[in-house]
């Protein structure tokens, strides 16, 4: 059993002079080597030491993603203290100081856009003792301390305790604590989860059951840095491979820094691309309009491609099988004179999304499938480290998560604990070297997730007969009758925004009521767009109606329909439906960092609109609510 520790070194003694971080620096991107981020760390591992910070402390990581995100890390680890990273989309607020607090963190590390967010709280930090900023052009506040000092105290205690770092780095084992984790706070209190280095290190191992990465692959890394998927499927995954990891060049706030996104994969030209699902819709409604751009003929010829790769493409693993084979031609052609061109504005070379976060639309699946760039879908969750099943070029299946990974027992269990058979639906429970050690200081939690060494997900699914599993939704985020019935509604949500043209989210709602209703916030682009087309404007009501119009009857076409995968219970479709005045973002926390609605705070924030929709008044969808909370929206 290895420690990320030895995992670093031995892919520096394999691959001392491969690129291991390609940073942009100026107007171009810069490589670093192996060998050179080696010696990065060792340097900020002596600065740590210099400061005191010994084995066993806590200290927390607030930056974009960058080369000295990942060298702090390691630094943090070659001398045994716990590293408790932190989103960059948490403000000034209770969030960020919880965490902090919770954790216990005397020392923050932080980049010179974050260091405002710990000045303005650090008078409810009393454990807070160093601030370390990232960056050297900053004026300096109380205990703050620069990089570039920093590295000098280590460079003196380098020369003062020559054998201390090796020391240390020698007690650090597969079990020792290597990061605690913050849960996206879907409740009151986010839980701290702790994994250990071993946890990492197996699931790297886990990751390559079906896939390989060779070293001369790249990967653009836009998804945050401190989240599971990306830390572990994107850093160590290729660090461990001897590739190479780019980092997006930092602008003066996120949406610049996205902006420079798509400019940096002309320049890096990944190979491999990690992807979540509300970053996969805003790649496709991107395509979507550059092609719309191009004029009707090119969207008729777009159009007709797709519908012709989905056909020919079936679900992935089948796809070109029996007589299909023989009109592979038609698809080279769409795939030349279309689909290749597409691939250009990702740089050229990439060759597949992997999916995670959450659950990815099978329409997006069959999408990206069909333009030559496969996104294939993952699952796993932040307790597990986080992957539990993928798909990969080579075992695939559209619409499933994937095969579960190598060395992990799987079950599917009802809600008495029991396994049921293959094919049944019931909670997600998992048992490997890659389960959490536990949360922290949080004991009650861990020993209702974690049971006789098996994880506990809370998430629906089930497994086919070769391995591959189906993720539904929430095992614990039911819809429950007014008789208890029960009922997972992420099946239903996900199809009433695919079928619905004006609908961007949705939610339903049952909470022992006497029937199920439905929030609906609506797609502003695609209602601007039919206005624009139509000569309309919402100052007019008949025009606010018609809308209405075009939504119920998508509705009504969605509850009526023949379609076997459409074949949802009826009753927990929805019978009343209100608009929103406004969505579910992360600004006002309705979706958590992953992009996530966080059902119980969506309930709680639109509580006065719930109760609406048990009044007389809801069973009108053309009510004057919905007229003005339309109108209300689209301002």
């Amino acid at each position: 059993m290895k420690s990320l520790i030895n995992f670093f070194e031995d892919s520096v003694q394999a691959y001392a002079n491969n690129p291991l971080m390609w940073e942009k620096n100026g107007n171009t991107f810069q490589s670093y080597s192996y060998k050179q981020i080696q010696k990065e760390v060792y340097e900020f591992s002596n600065g740590l030491l210099a400061l005191g910070i010994s084995a066993g402390d806590r200290v927390a990581l607030l930056s974009e993603g960058r080369r000295l995100w990942l060298v702090s890390e390691l630094a943090i680890l070659h001398i045994g203290a716990i590293n408790v990273p932190l989103s960059t989309k948490l403000e000034a607020d209770t969030d960020l100081i919880f965490r902090l607090n919770h954790s216990e963190a005397e020392t923050v590390i932080v980049s010179k856009n974050q260091v405002q967010k710990i000045r303005l709280t650090a008078e409810h930090l009393p454990k807070l003792k160093t601030i370390i900023i990232l960056d050297d052009e900053v004026e300096l506040g109380e205990k703050e301390i620069i990089h570039k000092e920093l590295i000098d105290k280590g460079g003196q205690f380098k020369t003062n305790n020559p054998e201390t770092l090796k020391a240390e780095m020698d007690k650090v084992g597969p079990n020792t604590i290597a990061n605690i984790c913050y849960t996206s706070g879907t409740t009151a209190d986010p839980k701290g989860i702790m994994l250990t280095h071993r946890n990492y290190t197996a699931n790297v191992e886990q990751a390559f059951s079906y896939i390989n990465v060779p070293q001369h692959y790249k990967t653009l890394v836009v998804l945050p840095w401190d989240h599971a998927f990306a830390h572990t499927a994107s850093l160590y995954s290729f660090m461990h491979k001897g590739a190479s990891i780019a980092s997006v060049q930092i602008g003066r706030n996120q949406h610049e820094t996205l902006k420079n996104f798509v400019t940096n994969m002309q320049e890096v030209k990944p190979e491999i691309l990690m992807s979540v699902p509300a970053l996969a819709k805003n790649f496709k409604k991107n395509i979507e309009k550059a092609i719309e751009g191009k004029g009707p003929f090119a969207q008729k010829l777009f159009t007709k491609g797709l519908d012709f790769a989905y056909w020919y493409n079936a679900d992935g693993y089948n796809a070109g099988n029996g007589l299909k084979k023989l009109t592979y031609p038609i698809y080279a052609l769409f795939k030349t004179i279309i689909f290749d061109k597409i691939k250009e504005r990702f740089g050229g070379n990439l060759q597949y999304f992997i999916g995670g976060g959450a659950l990815l639309d099978i329409e997006l699946q069959r999408f990206f499938y069909a333009i030559g760039i496969p996104m294939f879908q993952g699952y796993g969750l932040s307790e597990a480290s986080p992957i539990i099943s993928a798909n990969t070029p080579l075992f695939h299946k559209l619409g499933s998560s994937g095969k579960v990974v190598n060395d992990i027992e799987i079950k599917i269990c009802d809600t008495d604990g029991k396994t049921v058979k293959v094919g049944d639906k019931g909670e997600i429970v998992i048992r490997g070297e890659n389960v959490m050690k536990g949360y922290w200081r949080n004991e009650e939690a861990t020993q209702q997730t974690i049971k006789d060494g098996w994880l506990y997900t809370g998430d629906l699914g089930y497994l086919d007969d070769q391995n591959y599993l189906y993720v539904l939704g929430r095992f614990k985020s039911l819809l429950i009758g007014a008789d208890g019935e029960k009922y997972s509604p992420e099946g239903i949500e996900e199809a009433v925004i695919d079928h619905c043209t004006f609908i961007d989210q949705f939610l339903l709602h049952n909470n022992q009521n006497p029937f199920t209703s439905g929030l609906i916030v609506l797609n502003k682009e695609k209602i601007n767009h039919w206005l624009k087309h139509h000569l309309k404007t919402i100052e007019s009501d008949q025009t606010i109606v018609e809308i209405l119009q075009l939504i119920q009857t998508e509705i009504e076409e969605f509850k009526n329909s023949s379609d076997p995968e459409l074949n949802f219970p009826s009753r927990w479709l929805p019978s009343t439906l209100v608009i929103l005045k406004d969505g579910f973002t992360e600004e006002n926390k309705l979706l958590n960092s992953t992009m996530k609605v966080v059902r119980s705070k969506v309930e709680a924030h639109f509580e006065q609109e719930i109760e609406y929709l048990y009044t007389p008044s809801a069973k009108n969808f053309f009510s004057d609510t919905n007229i003005n909370n339309i109108r209300s929206f689209l301002r």
